[in-house]
């Protein structure tokens, strides 16, 4: 709740989502829709560090709209997050092991005298929604425009398991069939041959978090004879090149963003000659735009210094600079700003994912 508290302070894009919500498992046969994932996320987003607290939390339909015409797919995500039952293994009052069902959010309000993209919603989160979130150990940090770019749920779903991993000593999820589909919710009775799960959700999980995360992942299927009955998932941070082209990518439009993924865009080659030669206006320089120092980051660049302070595992920050301009090469010049802030950002994490904390 801390690092939810500090993230949503600070601003931006990412955002803390605790272990035990992205683990906590479906009922049998249930599962939330993609939409209903993205709510919750920006539910959880918008309460932060109070997540666990016993209050009423607020948010703008406009924050959920995201292009919709109309307000009505609010009421139906709403009610879908009051129906929809989960289950956590715990203890019954005897000390048997028992499982709790329980539903995320108690009650939820919302206004409709207002038209458009006005108006507001209000909701609880339930007693042991909120115990989860308070007991949580272990966090993932995801950023809002990938996490509403997704359009697999199964792809959502994979990509909070992986941010959730990707910086721990093993970077893996390993689990049967049974544990796959609990995972990811898918429900029992779709996709029975294992052939066409991973064609149509495994590969296109694949596709769109290679494309949308700031990390990739990689699977191995292990079998009994030509039956898998495991498959483990494997979680790499991206080099700053390709974290760079993701930044990109969730900065422009949703529009053919499949076919950019799967290279199917069709590029323009005529131009107009007398366009073609006139030479582009010169643009202004940013006096306040941040760039990566030739020298040492501990002097004049503060902000980045934090950063390889907070997530680079103790290392020296100016050995971590120096790999990153390495990685860059003639590129670091271009790179500028809040883009330059994610890129080292990512740079710093998969330093510690590739070489472990200082000892």
């Amino acid at each position: 709740m801390r690092v939810a508290a500090a993230l949503r302070a600070k601003g931006g894009d990412e955002f803390a989502k605790p272990g035990n919500i992205i683990e906590v498992k479906f009922v049998k046969g249930e599962s939330l829709s993609l939409t209903a994932s993205r709510l919750l996320a920006l539910m959880i987003l918008t309460a932060g560090g109070d997540a666990w607290e016993d209050k009423p939390h607020r948010m703008r339909k406009a924050d959920i709209r995201r292009g919709h015409k109309g307000n009505e797919r609010i009421t139906d995500m709403l009610q879908e997050l009051h129906r929809t039952l989960f289950a956590v293994d715990d203890r019954s009052w005897r000390g048997k092991k028992a499982t709790t069902l329980f539903s995320l959010i108690s009650r939820s309000r919302e206004e409709t005298e207002e038209e458009g993209e006005a108006g507001w919603i209000e909701w609880e989160f339930t007693a042991d929604a909120r115990k989860l979130i308070q007991a949580s150990e272990t966090y993932a940090v995801l950023n809002r425009q990938a996490v509403l770019g997704f359009r697999s749920n199964y792809a959502l779903k994979l990509y909070e398991l992986g941010a959730l991993r990707l910086h721990r000593r093993q970077a893996t999820w390993r689990g049967d069939m049974t544990a796959l589909r609990a995972a990811l919710g898918i429900p029992p009775e779709v996709y029975t041959d294992f052939a066409q799960l991973r064609r149509k959700v495994l590969e296109k999980a694949k596709a769109e978090i290679d494309q949308l995360a700031h990390f990739r992942v990689e699977w191995r299927e292990i079998r009994q004879g030509r039956t898998v009955v495991e498959i483990e998932f494997r979680f790499e941070p991206k080099d700053t090149p390709a974290l760079i082209a993701t930044v990109d990518e969730l900065e422009r439009h949703s529009g053919g963003r499949r076919q950019r993924r799967d290279g199917t865009v069709e590029v323009m080659t005529t131009i107009v000659p007398a366009i073609a030669e006139q030479k582009p206006a010169p643009v202004p320089a940013k006096s306040a735009e941040l760039i990566f120092p030739s020298g040492s980051i501990r002097f004049g660049a503060e902000e980045l210094a934090a950063i390889a302070r907070h997530d680079g595992g103790g290392w020296d920050i100016d050995l971590i600079a120096d790999g990153f301009r390495q990685q860059m090469g003639d590129r670091i010049e271009k790179v500028r700003g809040a883009k330059l802030l994610k890129a080292w950002t990512g740079f710093c994490e998969g330093w510690v994912t590739r070489r472990g904390r200082a000892s």
